[in-house]
Parts: structure tokens; sequence; C-alpha cells
């Protein structure tokens, strides 16, 4: 099992609101640089989509929940398809975009019980969550050209270090999408 992480995310760090739903001043960043840049399987995710789990917080859940479902190119019917794991303490209507269920036990447990890769997408909490307990893997950013000089950062100061192996780098549209792994996932 390996924990990666998706992210959208500016030359300055920043991870929040890149597709404007928050309503934050300089929300919408990444779909500024057209549909090339953020349409379908952007991420590589392949095999991990089809064979793993999707973990969202339940802000990202929900937003995806208003998204995804009815859609039927292929990458959305995998993502309709893959399973989903819920964070959240409100106890969202998780019927609303199945196969999705709760996680009622502590997150770090949960996913340290997953048998099956898990994909971290958005859901900032969560990942930092993660971060903090030495779970995750894979970095796979997709770095857009923008530097917003504000907003909430994938690695905020103070956060836990982290020795990464870059293992690759591609031009996506106006963006560029790495990959990064701890040393010893490599």
């Amino acid at each position: 099992m390996s924990v990666v992480v998706i992210e959208f995310i500016t030359l300055d760090g920043i991870v929040s609101d890149p597709d404007g739903s928050a309503g934050t001043p300089y929300g919408g960043w990444a779909f500024r640089h057209g549909p090339e840049a953020v349409a379908g399987d952007k991420f590589r995710l392949g095999r991990v989509l089809d064979e793993g789990v999707l973990l969202l917080g339940r802000t990202t859940w929900e937003l995806f929940a208003g998204l995804w479902p009815g859609r039927e190119d292929p990458f959305s019917a995998r993502m309709n398809a893959v399973p989903k794991l819920v964070v959240s303490r409100t106890a969202p209507d998780v019927s609303k975009w199945s196969p999705s269920r709760l996680v009622e036990s502590d997150l770090v447990e949960a996913v340290r019980a997953e048998r099956r890769d898990v994909v971290v997408t958005g859901s900032l909490s969560v990942v930092q969550a993660l971060m903090g307990a030495g779970l995750v893997d894979e970095y796979r950013l997709l770095t857009f050209p923008v530097v917003l000089g504000e907003g909430r950062r994938l690695f905020p100061a103070g956060g836990p270090p982290a020795d990464l192996e870059c293992v690759s780098a591609e031009r996506v549209g106006a963006a560029v999408l790495t990959r990064y792994l701890r040393p010893s996932a490599a």
C-alpha cells in the first residue's frame, strides 16, 4: 500500500481554491489556463485509480460529488467507480456519490489499515495530517505558472521535513506535472 497525494499547486506552493469554488480573491487560478491542463487523467493515475481507493475530506468530497456523477467520459467513469473514503466530522450523505463511505475511525489508523493504494486529492487538512504521520509516499504535483503570494500552502512553515526524489517531470498544457517519491518508496 502506498499513499499518493495529487494537487494542483502554484509556483509559490499554494494549493487553495484552484477552481474558484471557495470564492477566494485569487480563486480559479488553475482553470484560467484552459482545459488541457486540468481535464482527464492529468496526474497519470491509471492503475492506482483502478485498484486503489480515493481519500477525500468532506469539502472536497462534496465538491466532487456535485461534479463527477453523470459524466460518462472514460476518466469520469473511473472517478465514479473508485471506492471513496470520506473524512468528516459532520457525516455527509455519502450515498450521493457511491461507492463512498465515511472514515469512522482515526484517519491515520484507517490509512495504515488500508490494503489498497490510497490517492488523496485536494483535502489539505487530510494531506497535512498524513504528512505529519509520515505516511505520504508520493506527491504528484501539477504546478501552474502562477504566484499568488497568499493562500494555504501544501508544505506549511514549521511542517515536517521530508527528503524526496524527483522521478519525473513533464509539461501538461501550461503546467508541469512532477512526481516525487520518498527515497524508501522509490
